[in-house]
C-alpha cells in the first residue's frame, strides 16, 4: 500500500480540517437538495408510488454524478434498481463501499401527521432547536443516505479524499431488501471492498455519540385465520360458530406468558446470553426511564421480566403484533361475524438464531394452537439474521476518533434493537465488515407520524464521515 508524502498528507490533512466551513457555507443548498429529495414519495411497498421509487432511483444517480463519482449506473434487479456509484483514485488504497436505500415507510396513518408527509418543512422542537426536517425518509434513510454524497462532495471538491469510495444505494430496504441478495451475489468483485459503511442506525443524543455495534435479525410473517365460508349474521349464527377476529385474538395472547416470555417451543434455544459483565457494561449507556416514559406519553414499561428496557430492547428477542383485522371497521355499526381475520407479526431476533429456523418455529406452533373450527395459513413474508461488529477492528476505531474529533467525547458503542438483514449478508458475501455510523436519534420518529431529522444531526454526520476516511486509512497502515 502506497504511503503519502509528508507534504502530501498533511496538505490532505489540512484540507480536512475545512469541512466546518465548508459545511457552512453550503449548508442552505445541503438542506434544499434533501428537501427536494425527500418530496419525491418513494414508497416501495405499494405499487402505486412505482414510478415515484424509479424517478428517486434517478435523482440518486443524478447527485452522485453532481459530486463527482467517475463512474454511476442504474442497475436493474428483479425489482427496484440499484443505484451504483464509484471512484477509484488508486487500486492499492483501501475502497470504502457506502450502502444507503432511497425507499421509504408508507406515510399511513397520514391523519396523524402534523404536515403532509411528502411536503418537507423545517420546524424547530426542544430536541432541535436548530430545526429539523419533517418529512417521510428524513431520517430513514434519504437524509442519512444523502449525508455521504455531500461528504464525498467535500472530498472531492476539496481533492482531500485519501482512498477509493463506492456507492450501492437501493430501493427496496423498507421490504426487506429482496433484490439485494441476488445483485451482491453477482457483482462481488464489482462490490469488493475493505470495510461497508452505514448510516441508518441513530445515536444517543446530540451530546454523547455512539456506534451501534449490534443489530437484531427480523422473522416477519402475516397469518390468517378462516372460519365460516362466509360473513355470518351475529345474531343468527353467534355463539354456535367460531369468530376468526376471537379465535386469532386469543392465539395470538397465548404467545406470551405472564412474565411476557414467548412461548413458541425452541424459540429460546439459541438465544445469545450476555455475561453479567457486559450487561453492567451496557448499563453505563446515559439514560432515564422517566424521560423515556414522558417522552412516549407512558405511565410505565412493559417487557420480559428480569431484563431493563435497554436490554429489552436490543439484546433479547421479541414478538410484536404490526397489525390486526378483520370483519366491519367502518362507520357506524355491522353485525357480522367474519369469515376471516388477518394479522401480521415479527418477531426481532438476537445473534445466532436463524430466522428461517424461527419463522419454521413459528409456523408449526401457531398452527398448532388452532381449534379445529378454523383453518389457519401462515405466510412468510421476509426475514434476516442478526449481527454483531467487534469494537477492536480497524473501522470502528476510525469512527470512534471521527465522532470524538467533531463531538468532542468518544462513542459509545450499543446494541441496536433494530433490524438491517442485509448486513450478515454483506460479511458472507462480501468478507467486509460493517460500521453502522448512525446520526438519527430515538425520537426522530422513523416508520411513524411526523418523522424527522435535526438539521444539528444532518450537517454534523457531513462533517464527520470525511474524518471516518481519513483515520480509516491512516490506521490501515
Amino acid at each position: 500500500m502506497p504511503f503519502f508524502s509528508k507534504f502530501e498528507y498533511y496538505n490532505l490533512i489540512s484540507k480536512m480540517d475545512n469541512i466546518k466551513h465548508y459545511v457552512q457555507q453550503n449548508k442552505e443548498r445541503f438542506i434544499e437538495e434533501l428537501i427536494e429529495l425527500l418530496k419525491i414519495p418513494s414508497v416501495s411497498a405499494d405499487s402505486a408510488y412505482s414510478q415515484d421509487v424509479i424517478n428517486t432511483a434517478e435523482a440518486v444517480k443524478a447527485s452522485l454524478e453532481k459530486a463527482g463519482c467517475q463512474l454511476v449506473e442504474i442497475c436493474e434487479t428483479p425489482g427496484y434498481p440499484i443505484v451504483f456509484g464509484e471512484h477509484i483514485i488508486d487500486a492499492t488504497l483501501p475502497t470504502v463501499l457506502v450502502y444507503g436505500h432511497y425507499d421509504v415507510q408508507p406515510p399511513d396513518p397520514m391523519e396523524l401527521w402534523t404536515s403532509p408527509p411528502f411536503e418537507p418543512v423545517i420546524k424547530t422542537t426542544e430536541i432541535h432547536p436548530d430545526g429539523a426536517i419533517f418529512a417521510r425518509g428524513a431520517c430513514d434513510d434519504k437524509g442519512q443516505m444523502y449525508m455521504h454524497v455531500k461528504a464525498f462532495e467535500y472530498m472531492i471538491a476539496n481533492n482531500c479524499l485519501p482512498c477509493n469510495v463506492k456507492f450501492m444505494i437501493e430501493g427496496e430496504e423498507e421490504v426487506g431488501s429482496k433484490s439485494l441478495g441476488w445483485f451482491v451475489e453477482r457483482n462481488q468483485e464489482k462490490l469488493s471492498c475493505d470495510v461497508i459503511l452505514i448510516s441508518d442506525t441513530g445515536m444517543i443524543s446530540n451530546q454523547q455519540p455512539s456506534i451501534t455495534t449490534g443489530l437484531r435479525g427480523l422473522s416477519y410473517v402475516e397469518v390468517e385465520v378462516t372460519g365460516p365460508n362466509r360473513d355470518l349474521h351475529s345474531g343468527l349464527y353467534g355463539g354456535a360458530v367460531a369468530n376468526p377476529i376471537n379465535v386469532l385474538t386469543k392465539m395470538i395472547a397465548s404467545l406470551h406468558d405472564e412474565n411476557n416470555h414467548i412461548t413458541i417451543p425452541g424459540f429460546y434455544d439459541k438465544v445469545e446470553e450476555l455475561s453479567t459483565a457486559e450487561r453492567a457494561e451496557m448499563a453505563k449507556r446515559p439514560y432515564s426511564e422517566e424521560a423515556y416514559k414522558n417522552a412516549l406519553d407512558i405511565a410505565d414499561v412493559y417487557g420480559e421480566t428480569g431484563y431493563s428496557t435497554n436490554e429489552r430492547n436490543s439484546i433479547r428477542p421479541t414478538l410484536d403484533v404490526n397489525g390486526i383485522w378483520g370483519g366491519y371497521t367502518g362507520e357506524g355499526a355491522k353485525t357480522v361475524i367474519a369469515s376471516k381475520a388477518y394479522a401480521k407479526i415479527s418477531m426481532r431476533l438476537v445473534p445466532n438464531q436463524d430466522w428461517e429456523e424461527i419463522t419454521e418455529l413459528f409456523q408449526k406452533h401457531f398452527e398448532s394452537i388452532a381449534p379445529k373450527a378454523v383453518k389457519v395459513k401462515v405466510t412468510p413474508h421476509h426475514g434476516g439474521q442478526g449481527y454483531v461488529t467487534p469494537i477492536d477492528s480497524i473501522g470502528y476505531q476510525a469512527a470512534n476518533k471521527a465522532y470524538t474529533e467533531t463531538f468532542g467525547v468518544p462513542a459509545i458503542p450499543v446494541r441496536s434493537g433494530g433490524s438491517i438483514p442485509i448486513v450478515a449478508l454483506f460479511e458472507k458475501e462480501l468478507k467486509s465488515k460493517t460500521i453502522l455510523m448512525g446520526f438519527g436519534l430515538d425520537s426522530d420518529a422513523i416508520h411513524s407520524p411526523n418523522e424527522h431529522f435535526g438539521i444539528f444531526n444532518y450537517l454534523k454526520g457531513i462533517e464527520t464521515i470525511p474524518l471516518f476516511y481519513k483515520y480509516f486509512v491512516e490506521l490501515s497502515k
